[in-house]
């Protein structure tokens, strides 16, 4: 059995959206976490889904569900002062359902050009090497600083990689290092990042370049036009 944890609970400070957290924002008359959930709702290997949600818009998500169809959408839970802790939430909330051997694929309520081809990789990753971390290869060089003013190093471009989402596991695996966590008071950026910390190896699978996050007002314009061009393929038969 495989589960959707979808992160939805952040608040979008960064997208300056005074009116709505950027999740519920619309493109084309549907709501950002819509495209999301449709993706995960009409893939075959996806049997659940677990929503952790801006607690003030639950309610507003479950008429969304209703609206557009979404039907594997087992609970919706708020999320907490965190991403950590959200993700934590999350996974407290499969508990009355999920096996330890279960697969969880935890991905951002605002990454909605993820496919159908990219959740089946994650899948079967999984099942071979017990996670898969979705990652992209940078196309600019990097720098590390530590004061913001001097470069420290330049990694080859070669080796390095963006971690994005989903980032998969099976459940027991993840939700006991969440768990070994909260008893040494340690918090994560992202999964990935908590599995690091804790030395597990983590295996890479290739992302899609339209695989964005909607985190700025930019990336929403340029998600929209994204659509905008997938939308025209279709039409033109592309």
């Amino acid at each position: 059995m495989a589960t959707a944890l979808i992160f939805a609970g952040g608040t979008g400070k960064r997208m300056n959206t005074r009116s709505k957290p950027k999740q519920f924002l619309e493109i084309h008359g549907k709501p950002i976490i819509i495209y999301t959930l449709e993706h995960f709702e009409y893939h075959e290997g996806i049997d659940s889904i677990v929503i952790v949600c801006v607690k003030e818009y639950i309610e507003e998500l479950k008429g969304l569900l209703r609206r557009f169809g979404i039907t594997k959408v087992k609970k919706i839970v708020p999320g907490g002062d965190t991403g950590h802790d959200s993700i934590y939430q999350g996974l407290l909330a499969m508990e009355d359902f999920a096996q330890q051997d279960d697969i969880v694929l935890i991905h951002d309520g605002v990454r909605p050009l993820i496919d159908e081809e990219l959740i089946t990789l994650n899948i079967d990753a999984v099942k071979i090497y017990r996670n898969a971390i979705t990652c992209e290869a940078d196309k600019e060089s990097q720098i590390r600083s530590f004061d913001g003013k001097t470069v420290f190093e330049m990694p080859p471009r070669d080796q390095m990689y963006t971690a994005k989402a989903p980032q998969s596991f099976y459940y027991g695996d993840i939700k006991t290092l969440y768990e070994m966590a909260k008893e040494d008071g340690i918090k994560s950026i992202d999964s990935a990042q908590l599995c690091s910390l804790y030395h597990k190896e983590l295996h890479m699978v290739k992302s899609t370049s339209n695989n964005m996050k909607i985190t700025e007002p930019a990336d929403f314009y340029i998600c929209r036009a994204l659509y905008d061009a997938l939308e025209g393929q279709q039409v033109f038969g592309l």
